[in-house]
């Protein structure tokens, strides 16, 4: 049985942990643009973060209580632009589950509960950008049924 509840203060080791599983997977994805090892967020940037109303970040526990997984998501409106409309959207910036208890449906509890907070909050659509280098991420948003809005594209000089 898992809940999912707003991240804490005392969740910072865990969301530590689990940011360095996704650093490594965009590491040896992509080694040129990412360093290894290194976690996205310092210590004092995620307590910001998890008390900014913003940029709500959700965690999914155990009956102990343990974080299994997280999102972190952005709220994001643009007002008065000059070609887009005034729509409001929660951007999820990351979402992880730990490598090691995959495939427990953890992510897409965590998936349906930021579903459920955006749709409470009014927002349009939820909104997210994955790396094509990581194919189960890929594969995972597909059967959440998200499909393409826009594609990043490069050349490497």
């Amino acid at each position: 049985m898992s809940n999912v509840r707003r991240a804490k203060d005392k969740d910072i080791p865990a969301v530590f942990r689990l940011l360095k599983q996704v650093n490594k997977v965009h590491h040896d994805g992509r080694p040129d643009l990412f360093k290894w090892p290194a976690t996205k967020y310092t210590e004092q940037q995620l307590q910001d973060i998890f008390t900014d109303d913003r940029t709500p970040v959700f965690v999914c526990t155990d009956e102990k209580d343990q974080v299994l997984g997280y999102a972190f998501c952005i709220l994001k409106q643009a007002i008065d632009d000059n070609i887009l409309t005034d729509i409001k959207s929660l951007y999820i910036d990351d979402l992880c589950v730990d490598e090691t208890i995959r495939g427990q449906h953890i992510g897409s509890t965590l998936y349906q509960y930021v579903l459920d907070y955006a749709r409470s909050i009014n927002c349009y659509n939820v909104t997210l950008n994955v790396w094509s280098l990581n194919t189960s991420a890929m594969k995972f948003y597909e059967k959440c049924g998200l499909i393409p809005q826009k594609v990043g594209m490069e050349v490497i000089l």
